[in-house]
């Protein structure tokens, strides 16, 4: 009897941490792989749980340096990756160990979901990671999706308060960088529109669409630069990932996960498909 041909599938690389509840961080990263027809891989860089008898307060707990080094041997070892994207990190140390094996390896189609700040953090810890991040991951990237506070600090701007100011920040990032920028406003910005920019540093598009609620939903961004890795990985370009990442997240917003104790709506990547 003939076996039937399978189609080997486009692969992606996550280097990001956990979050306990499913709806972010790697978690969201492996279920947007899935959803968009890649096979994913992982290594882990941070547990996050939250303490539900503290107001659901993150508590953060990073892997010991050695892990996170062999299982990136292992991933690079065992893959040829078609793309890779970065997440949580969480401090300079991590930071240092990821670049190394980025610079050994140069992965084709690297995206950073630049992650500057997360909660539970000491400010003076949260800066020392933001300054090792730009210093020493974002020059190696090849497509950056900084969200609204991100987007913020990477371009050295006071605020941003406007669609205009929104396409000011991605130039910015772009000209500073060198890579292809998707900067989020999401509903922080007014109007009801949620309104991300793209920039290569040639084009520049406003990718656009009707608000679902007014609050930011867990896992959103996330799967945004996950669905980015995933469509660069199949092949698309760098505006085309954009595109559908953006139509993925706004399916997902819009089938979010809600109810349960959590005091936020988790991101659901298999809206998608429905």
């Amino acid at each position: 009897m003939t076996q039937p041909a399978f189609s080997v599938p486009a692969h992606a690389l996550t280097i990001a941490g956990s979050e306990a509840t499913g709806g972010a961080g790697a978690q969201a990263d492996l279920k947007t792989f899935q959803a968009l027809g890649v096979f994913g891989s992982l290594a882990l860089t941070v547990i996050v749980s939250f303490d539900p008898e503290n107001e659901w307060d993150h508590r953060v707990f990073p892997l010991p340096q050695d892990v996170i080094a062999q299982q990136l041997q292992t991933d690079f070892a065992a893959f040829e990756h078609d793309a890779v994207k970065i997440g949580m990190l969480g401090s300079p140390d991590t930071i240092r160990t990821v670049a190394t094996a980025l610079r050994e390896h140069a992965p084709k189609n690297l995206v950073l979901d630049p992650v500057l700040i997360c909660k539970g953090q000491e400010p003076g810890h949260a800066l020392d990671t933001d300054q090792a991040l730009k210093a020493e991951i974002l020059p190696l990237a090849d497509f950056v999706t900084p969200n609204h506070f991100e987007a913020t600090a990477l371009s050295g701007m006071d605020s941003i308060d406007s669609v205009e100011d929104l396409k000011e920040a991605a130039r910015r990032i772009y000209d500073s960088a060198g890579a292809v920028v998707l900067a989020k406003g999401g509903v922080r910005l007014e109007g009801r529109e949620a309104v991300d920019v793209f920039y290569d540093g040639e084009r520049l598009e406003v990718l656009s669409a009707e608000k679902v609620g007014d609050v930011p939903v867990s896992g959103a961004g996330c799967s945004l630069a996950a669905a980015v890795t995933a469509e660069l990985a199949k092949g698309a370009t760098p505006f085309e990932a954009a595109a559908t990442a953006k139509e993925f997240v706004t399916a997902g917003i819009r089938h979010r996960v809600t109810g349960g104790s959590l005091p936020f709506d988790s991101f659901w990547q298999g809206g998608f498909a429905v």
